[in-house]
């Protein structure tokens, strides 16, 4: 199986990663820039790819990215059967340990459609 190419640099995702923790954990009226949001979710999403490759689940965290991942069948037309999709602040949570996969579930802030998709054994990364 090839090896996921990465877009993102190592150093600059686990720090954008540790900045929003760090702004998780001690919230203030300045909120995250962006840039760096998007960062930690693009590396997190690569690391998923890194840790579990494949093309049977793709995991959507609008607007940031999207990535394919678990082994499986592949799909290569249309929506996949296997799709889990979530806002940016869950994702993170889930990646570091902040929730968990069941948790975020059952409260209806993850939606996961197929009988792949399920990540619990996958995350926190």
């Amino acid at each position: 199986m090839a090896v996921a190419r990465r877009r993102i640099d190592v150093q600059e995702g686990k720090a954008a990663l540790k900045a929003w923790l760090e702004g998780a954990q001690s919230p203030s009226d300045a909120p995250l820039p962006r840039t760096v949001l998007a960062t930690a979710v693009r590396y997190s999403l690569e690391e998923l790819t890194a840790r579990a490759p494949g093309n049977s689940v793709e995991v959507r965290v609008p607007p940031f990215g999207v990535t394919q991942c678990v082994e499986g069948p592949r799909h290569t037309r249309g929506t996949p059967p296997n799709v889990i999709e979530c806002d940016a602040a869950t994702w993170l949570e889930m990646v570091t340990g902040q929730m968990a996969w069941a948790d975020a579930v059952a409260a209806g802030k993850v939606a996961a459609s197929g009988l792949r998709a399920d990540l619990s054994a996958l995350l926190p990364l």
